[in-house]
């Protein structure tokens, strides 16, 4: 035990599982850490004598409160306690009338940047703010129904992705919600509301369209008309089959020249490595450094990367007749040069970082067109077959 001070709680570690660092002061005032180090303070006191039932009360998360503004709340639900009330009752009725919004603010900050990776975090906020009706933050948690949910989702059947998306955060936070006693158990109001049918895309460059891009990148890299970075990055998208996030974030530090890869301490998948051809070796070997700068991709602010490679690249596609080819289908036609190669589908989804071997097996119809190839191949060879006899 020791007195929780701004030290004592900065000092305090994380381990395996939660910890517990109580005050030798405020008999119940105590310090959780989580294993993934998150700190908050709390209160815990006994209803009903020695031999009463032991119930806490969560103060709030270090960062928020400070460990004095705590040990004052602390001082005030103990004293509340003393009187014969017991304040983690106020807080389940209080929970009984939480409105939606509340609670949906309450789920980012403590659950979604908690624990997902930032680039999530963004597209959780993003669809919360931007399609979450007014009229539904308003409404008590416990008044949200089936019915609720498929208004909503329906509302957005002209953007069916984003429906869809949309349906699967706030299936995540209604299980927050029974997580966290907001909700009772099972009561998800998100479950069985079918999704909409996505239109899957099987875009990917054909050879003739590999040579026009190539040949529309030396034309704006000679004519100076698009950044060199952009060019890179490019480059390196269609020859590594990376995502674009780990293209633009590339740090130098990440770049092993001697063993032939990109060690990258994060990704979509946890820590990831790219094995680099020749020329991505190369391009790489051409990109300029800025000094001061720890990017591959440098952007227009200074030490910073290259936020925005959409409008470059609409220019590019456009002038290299590529129709509505997407950034994310470079990766695609990385892919299937891969399958027309041979290479077996646990082999391209070690190339392309993939944790699960389904991701992958998306890929399997790139095979089509060596198939193809294949069959008038065969057909050509055995055509005399249907060629009619002479005497005919």
């Amino acid at each position: 035990m020791v007195k929780i001070t701004k030290r004592s709680v900065d000092a305090a570690e994380p381990s395996d599982k939660d910890c517990y660092l109580w005050d030798d002061e405020l008999t119940g005032f105590a310090l959780k850490v989580t294993p993934a180090g998150r700190k908050v303070y709390l209160v815990q006191y006994r209803i009903g004598g020695r031999k009463g039932r032991t119930r806490r009360v969560t103060l709030g998360r270090h960062g928020i409160i400070t460990s004095d503004q705590a040990r004052m709340d602390a001082k005030t639900v103990l004293r509340t306690v003393a009187r014969g009330d017991d304040p983690s009752e106020v807080r389940d009725q209080r929970k009984q009338i939480q409105r939606v919004g509340e609670l949906l603010d309450q789920f980012l900050d403590d659950h979604v940047d908690a624990r997902l990776k930032s680039r999530s975090s963004v597209e959780y906020r993003r669809l919360i703010d931007k399609l979450v009706l007014a009229q539904l933050r308003r409404k008590p948690i416990l008044e949200i129904t089936r019915p609720d949910i498929v208004r909503l989702h329906v509302s957005l059947k002209n953007t069916p992705y984003q429906a869809n998306r949309l349906l699967a955060v706030l299936s995540k936070f209604f299980s927050w919600c029974e997580k966290n006693g907001y909700r009772p158990d099972f009561s998800n109001p998100a479950y069985h509301v079918e999704k909409f049918k996505e239109a899957k895309r099987k875009r990917f460059m054909s050879e003739e369209e590999i040579a026009r891009l190539g040949d529309t990148l030396a034309e704006v890299e000679t004519e100076k008309t698009v950044s060199p970075f952009v060019i890179a990055a490019i480059r390196l998208l269609a020859l590594t089959g990376a995502r674009l996030n780990e293209i633009i974030a590339l740090r130098w530090e990440y770049v092993d020249f001697e063993e032939q890869f990109l060690d990258l301490p994060d990704s979509k998948t946890g820590a990831k490595r790219i094995y680099l051809n020749p020329p991505a070796m190369q391009v790489l070997a051409d990109i300029p450094r800025l000094e001061g700068n720890p990017y591959v991709i440098c952007g227009k602010k200074q030490g910073a990367h290259l936020v925005n490679l959409q409008k470059p690249w609409r220019k590019i596609r456009k002038q290299a007749g590529l129709g509505d080819m997407r950034i994310h289908d470079l990766r695609h036609s990385y892919a299937s040069i891969a399958v027309a190669s041979g290479m077996s589908l646990p082999l391209i989804g070690a190339l392309l970082g993939h944790s699960q071997p389904q991701t992958t097996a998306g890929y399997a119809h790139f095979s089509d067109d060596p198939l193809k190839s294949a069959a008038r191949t065969v057909g050509d060879r055995i055509r005399i077959i249907t060629n009619k006899s002479k005497s005919a």
